[in-house]
């Protein structure tokens, strides 16, 4: 298996991408500590693959609380020994498109997915697991970059956050080289398309980010993954 003997931390597991990566990491031996900021969505993933022979634990925390992030991953090295994996995968609180340029847009709405995906969460997260990883000298830190940064998906400030969130992974990646830890970034297409044949689901994106946290990519440390089965070539 993949990820045998791997412990992994994966934000954001009771989404539509972190449960299809939730579910695929246990498939392939991994010991899961779920986050989020819903349980029940939690509790049910968790349940699904306790069910199918994994081992999976669940803890309802906000991404961007600096002392709940940390108390969080300290937690899982104290009861596992180690983190091997950390997955962020949280929302970025994006505005909705709206029919309008930048410029109409108050400044709070553009400005909101920035912080949240740089700043707040992907900062604080891979600090936590960074500290632990740095000891064993080895681990695995992914991000989800969505779509990619096209400035035609809107006027909101979401491809900006994706801007923003590619700075902080190659800043963390130049720094966290040094002790073994890998930074990558997974980015997709939107997951339906009028083109069928480039249609990315779910369980894809689960499959290669398996396949990147595992040690058979040891090689691949600063690099952006693309998973849109060519949809995203000029990004």
């Amino acid at each position: 298996m993949l990820l045998e003997n791997k412990v992994a931390v994966i934000y954001g597991a009771g989404s539509r991408v972190g449960r299809a990566v939730a579910r695929t990491f246990a498939r392939e031996g991994a010991e899961l500590f779920l986050a989020g900021r819903t349980r029940a969505t939690l509790d049910a993933v968790a349940d699904e693959i306790r069910t199918a022979g994994g081992r999976a634990v669940t803890t309802r925390l906000d991404a961007r609380d600096e002392k709940d992030v940390n108390a969080f991953v300290d937690g899982v090295a104290g009861r596992a020994g180690r983190v091997d994996i950390s997955f962020n995968l949280i929302g970025y609180d994006a505005a909705p498109t709206l029919p309008k340029p930048p410029a109409g847009l108050p400044a709070r709405e553009f400005a909101r997915p920035v912080p949240t995906a740089a700043t707040w969460s992907h900062f604080l997260t891979t600090g936590a697991a960074a500290r632990h990883m740095a000891v064993r000298g080895s681990g695995a830190i992914l991000a989800w970059g969505g779509p990619g940064p096209d400035a035609s998906g809107g006027p909101g400030g979401f491809a900006v956050a994706l801007d923003a969130l590619e700075r902080l992974r190659r800043q963390w990646a130049s720094q966290l080289g040094r002790y073994g830890i890998r930074v990558v970034t997974l980015k997709a297409a939107a997951q339906e398309t009028p083109e069928p044949i480039r249609t990315v689901t779910p369980a894809d994106i689960a499959a290669a980010a398996a396949l990147v946290a595992s040690d058979r990519t040891r090689a691949t440390a600063s690099a952006t993954v693309d998973v849109s089965r060519g949809a995203l070539v000029n990004f």
